[in-house]
């Protein structure tokens, strides 16, 4: 009986050890897990450890417009902090985070269908011995896109990209607008601080007369009773205020990204300094088009509109199947097989009706929400508009009040100083023009704070150094 022959022939044993020497290839560039566990004390000391003194947060701001001359920085105004929230606020980091990985998934979006091998080994009981006992089968499966689907996922990844990009240019704006008002509310405490200490030294001298007056029985107990009660009232205040320091200074270091005790050290642009901004001296239409062509959320959702258009463009183009094409050879109990085989998903049966039908849905959404939000901003601009015109009036008038009062005082002085009236009354008349300066304070304010939000509105500076561009600036190197 003669030895039969090996199954195996040269084809079959080339085609298995060049599979096996391609798997191996392909398995010497997997990346490895390596495990990164987050720890709790090292984020705290990393947090508490940021300051505005480091060469990495210098190189940011001279790559913004600064110069070395101008650093380390000896006041911070509000665009000098936002360069702080840009670099050192964690919700940023977050927001670009989140954009990196929708600029991976895009990438994923561009790539083409991985062949697929398919291989089987089989032995048989040898009940025939006519045939050889075993088989062995290769084949590889070839997938063909029809109908431009990866250019269309493509598009659709794209969007969402860019779409996430905003997004982070949006969280940026955001930071901004609130280092904004953190910032005016921190300078309106100081200036009201400022002004109830003059008060109370008014109302000190008030307290001082009526005691001597008292004392000479020329004035009763009641009166000295109500002035000090006014002088409790002012003191009240003005502790509250006092207290309600570190309060808003905790939450400009939070705005910021800074810990607290950085924020301590750095000195703020004093009041006295603030230039108030002159804007909304165009027009309400003009304003409205600004808001519009600006605003970050109307370009994001015009984006996430976009992707929902290229969402539909491809669920459309999955009614035309894709092709797989599957070349093979198979030796079967002693038979060489060559093969191939063509497939593809029978979507023309159905035509992709209810996938279409959603994404025609999701588009229509998109659409509602854009124009809802277009509605939104035009309405938040009419508000900031209208505030910021009417905070103008109020400011002409507490202007022309202090005014009037300031030369009441200065006549009243005139006639103590002929004779004619006592310090009392100049008194009183001091601390009426210190309530005028009050009420001119608050307006004033109430001004910068209607800028502010008119400023939110449109997402443009009104002032200060027009090189901050959000949008720019969020993406930072890491």
């Amino acid at each position: 009986m003669s030895t039969p022959k090996s199954f195996i022939t040269p084809a079959i044993r080339n085609s298995v050890l060049i599979a096996c020497a391609s798997a191996f290839a392909v398995g010497c560039g997997f990346q490895q897990y390596i495990a990164k566990p987050i720890s709790t004390e090292a984020i705290t000391a990393k947090l508490q450890s940021k300051s505005t003194d480091t060469e990495a947060f210098h190189q940011y701001l001279i790559q913004n417009g600064y110069t070395r001359a101008q650093l380390p920085l000896q006041q911070w105004g509000v665009d000098d902090l936002t360069y702080c929230a840009l670099f050192f606020h964690t919700s940023l980091d977050v927001a670009r985070a989140q954009w990196r990985s929708a600029v991976s998934r895009q990438s994923g979006a561009s790539e083409k269908p991985i062949p697929v091998a398919n291989t089987h080994f089989a032995r048989s009981n040898n009940a025939n011995e006519d045939i050889r006992p075993f088989a062995l089968g290769l084949s590889i499966d070839i997938s063909f896109e029809t109908a431009n689907k990866r250019d269309i996922r493509i598009e659709n990844a794209r969007h969402l990209s860019e779409a996430a990009k905003l997004e982070v240019a949006q969280r940026a704006w955001e930071l901004r607008n609130q280092v904004a008002q953190s910032l005016h509310a921190y300078q309106l405490n100081q200036k009201q601080i400022a002004l109830l200490s003059s008060e109370q030294a008014f109302r000190n001298e008030i307290v001082a007369i009526f005691q001597k007056r008292l004392d000479l029985g020329a004035a009763s107990s009641v009166e000295l009773s109500n002035a000090k009660l006014q002088l409790q009232g002012t003191t009240a205040e003005l502790n509250a205020l006092q207290q309600k320091k570190l309060a808003l200074r905790t939450n400009l270091a939070s705005q910021i990204g800074l810990p607290l005790h950085a924020v301590e050290t750095m000195q703020l642009t004093p009041v006295d300094e603030l230039a108030l901004p002159h804007g909304a001296t165009e027009s309400l239409s003009d304003a409205q088009k600004a808001a519009l062509l600006n605003r970050l959320d109307i370009r994001i959702a015009l984006e996430r509109y976009s992707a929902a258009e290229a969402k539909l463009k491809l669920e459309i183009a999955k009614q035309y199947p894709d092709i797989v094409i599957s070349p093979g050879y198979a030796y079967e109990f002693g038979d060489k097989i060559w093969s191939l085989g063509l497939s593809g998903l029978l979507t023309i049966l159905n035509k992709n009706k209810i996938a279409i039908s959603e994404a025609q849905q999701l588009r229509e959404v998109e659409a509602a929400q854009f124009e809802a939000l277009q509605n939104t901003v035009i309405s938040e601009v009419n508000s900031a508009y209208a505030k910021v015109a009417q905070a103008k009036l109020t400011l002409e008038e507490q202007t022309k009040l202090y005014a009037q009062q300031k030369n009441n005082t200065q006549r009243i002085t005139r006639r103590l100083s002929a004779g004619e009236t006592d310090r009392l009354e100049l008194a009183y008349a001091k601390l009426e023009e210190h309530f005028a300066e009050k009420n001119l304070t608050n307006a004033s304010f109430e001004l910068q704070s209607a800028l502010i939000e008119f400023e939110n509105a449109r997402q443009l500076p009104i002032n200060g150094i027009n090189n901050i561009k959000p949008e720019a600036l969020a993406v930072k190197e890491q």
